[in-house]
């Protein structure tokens, strides 16, 4: 806190300069400053006071007071219940306002769950002793044929043979032509291969 004497002021603009003795210049005081004491300053008046820096690199002084010259008090301290009961009002009301939430909250929950469950049961199926009797009639059995592929052509393998002379069955031969390339024994393309082919006339 600094200490100083009013040196001028400009009543009629309400700012003036304060000298003090371990200040190196001068400091602008403005009446906004001084509003709450109970007399305007004057040249001459001591003033207590500490320094701020403005945005444009100036000084000025705040938080003054004039020596010897009564503070105004403040409006609400002629009211020292009021921030009880106000204190006290918000208590109130923020608790009623939990209250509120909370019931809130468990309805829509509660509200929620019935109408999942009542949902549910009305898209459950519900199975009687008829359904199950004339289930096989609605719902048949499908039967899937099994595939069976003859012993004989299991183990037949593609390894390059081509021609009637090499083969040693008719299914073999069949076999040759539907899954070896470059195969010379179907020679008319009807797949019937080896027709000519003596060995395989009762296999036909």
């Amino acid at each position: 806190m600094n200490k100083g004497l009013l040196k001028s002021w400009k009543t009629d603009k309400g700012f003036g300069f304060i000298k003090s003795d371990t200040l190196e210049h001068d400091t602008f005081i403005h009446i906004s400053a001084l509003k709450h004491m109970s007399r305007k300053p004057k040249v001459g008046d001591t003033i207590y006071f500490e320094v701020a820096t403005q945005p444009d690199g100036k000084t000025k002084a705040i938080n003054c007071r004039i020596e010897g010259v009564a503070e105004l008090k403040a409006p609400y301290q002629k009211h020292n219940n009021q921030p009880y009961r106000i204190a006290k009002s918000n208590f109130a009301s923020s608790f009623l306002g939990k209250v509120a939430s909370i019931a809130l909250i468990a309805a829509l929950c509660f509200y929620a769950i019935n109408k999942y469950n009542t949902h549910s049961s009305s898209q459950t199926p519900i199975i009687t002793n008829d359904d199950l009797a004339t289930f096989d009639e609605k719902y048949p059995k499908v039967v899937i044929p099994k595939i069976v592929i003859p012993k004989s052509t299991q183990n037949f393998t593609c390894d390059g043979r081509q021609y009637c002379t090499e083969m040693r069955s008719r299914d073999e031969a069949v076999f040759f032509i539907n899954n070896c390339p470059n195969t010379k024994m179907d020679g008319d393309r009807d797949g019937d291969p080896c027709e000519n082919d003596s060995r395989f006339k009762n296999e036909w």
